[in-house]
């Protein structure tokens, strides 16, 4: 039986899978066993910062493997303080919890919010329309996309969903009961959309009047992404927990909540908790990661080839604006929305040995590793441009605008 039948027999049919078998990946590039060569503008949804077979984390990996794999948090591992010592050292936060995922540091933040706001009959969450913060039902509740929510409903009581960017309707649905407003300063799945400045100052002014917390789902953003460590730190401010995962673990499941010093004690001893939360192995690739990313400079080198591959990208817009209505993001965190459907675009795209995706439908994501190079960048747009050329004849521009 052929491997996609197999996978078809026995694996949920949740994912719409890529039609590749991967036999290894190396740097940037993805290798399939029928001897194709993918370069990776997709990184894994924003988890391999560091591409692919870096040495460094392997070693640490390995090493870490050869002393122990996994233990239960009721013991110190020297490990997960290292790492943890190191991100709130980058980070400026009092402390961290580990996860396995993004999802389960939301699901952290969601808990210390409800905790934090008890004390003052605070209990309503506040996220944004478009958002995504994952797919366990407190998450969830929070993600305001129907096509993850349709049939799963009840959600959570007491969560409403703000307009985005909307500074009017913010300011309508915060009070003195709102215990946390999460927030993706750039959505990723929504759509690379990006939080204006005049929203978020409004919300911290909000924040200032009302004494809600800040969430900041830095999980897709975090980690230099977009050039510097947390996207919000182009705005100036500083929220109150900050969630991750996606790269912190060095290609290897973590994620992390990061807290300030007034929430350390909200949860206390047994007020939360994970078996594989922090996992050893994990830690030991996300303190590599975080060690390289660091020591390569890796902020100055994002803004560097982002800001070129975007410059390109605009190029290309101002070239054929009937096909690209906008380009957005920061960094390496980058979107072309389209005035078309792009899934079958993004088809071609793989065809032509480019790895992307389509996410809200027409909006091409770009999420390469971080240590891409401006050559790496030239030759996606040169692959851009030739897919274009070749499959202009197909898009019905007229249908779409009109």
């Amino acid at each position: 039986m052929e491997l996609k039948e197999k996978e078809k027999q026995y694996i949920l049919q949740t994912y719409k899978r890529l039609p590749i078998e991967v036999d290894h990946a190396d740097g940037v590039y993805v290798y399939a066993k029928d001897g194709r060569k993918y370069l990776d503008f997709f990184g894994g949804i924003a988890v391999n910062a560091l591409g692919y077979d870096n040495s460094r984390v392997k070693s640490a990996i390995l090493n870490q493997i050869n002393r122990y794999m996994h233990m239960s948090n009721l013991f110190y591992m020297d490990v997960q303080v290292d790492l943890a010592e190191l991100i709130c050292e980058l980070s400026g936060y009092a402390k961290i919890f580990f996860t396995n995922s993004g999802t389960e540091a939301v699901e952290a933040a969601i808990k210390v919010s409800r905790k934090w706001g008890s004390k003052e009959n605070k209990s309503k969450l506040l996220a944004l329309t478009n958002s995504f913060h994952g797919r366990t039902m407190g998450a969830l509740s929070l993600t305001d996309r129907p096509k993850y929510r349709q049939g799963f409903e009840p959600f959570l009581p007491d969560v409403e969903h703000v307009e985005f960017n909307d500074v009017t309707d913010l300011a309508a649905k915060v009070d003195s009961t709102t215990a946390a407003v999460f927030i993706e300063f750039i959505q990723g799945e929504g759509g690379i959309n990006v939080a204006s400045g005049r929203f978020v100052e409004q919300l911290f002014a909000l924040k200032q009047k009302h004494g809600f917390l800040v969430v900041a789902d830095e999980i897709q953003t975090g980690i230099y992404r977009t050039g510097k460590l947390f996207s919000f730190e182009y705005h100036g401010v500083h929220p109150d927990m900050v969630t991750l995962a996606k790269p912190l673990g060095g290609s290897l499941p973590l994620g992390g909540l990061l807290v300030d010093p007034h929430l350390v004690d909200v949860l206390g001893y047994g007020g939360h908790g994970t078996t594989f939360g922090g996992n050893p192995v994990s830690c030991a690739a996300g303190l590599a990661t975080l060690q390289e990313l660091s020591e390569r400079r890796i902020a100055s080198h994002v803004s560097k080839v982002g800001g070129h591959l975007k410059q390109r990208l605009l190029e290309f817009k101002s070239r054929h604006p009937q096909f690209v209505s906008e380009v957005r993001g920061l960094g390496l965190m980058l979107g072309v929305e389209c005035t078309v459907d792009c899934s079958e675009f993004v088809s071609n795209l793989l065809s032509n040995g480019v790895l992307v995706n389509c996410t809200n439908g027409n909006v091409i994501r770009i999420l390469p590793p971080l240590v891409i190079e401006e050559a790496h960048a030239d030759n996606f747009m040169s692959i851009l441009e030739e897919t274009y050329d070749a499959h202009v004849s197909r898009f019905n521009f007229k249908e779409v605008t009109a």
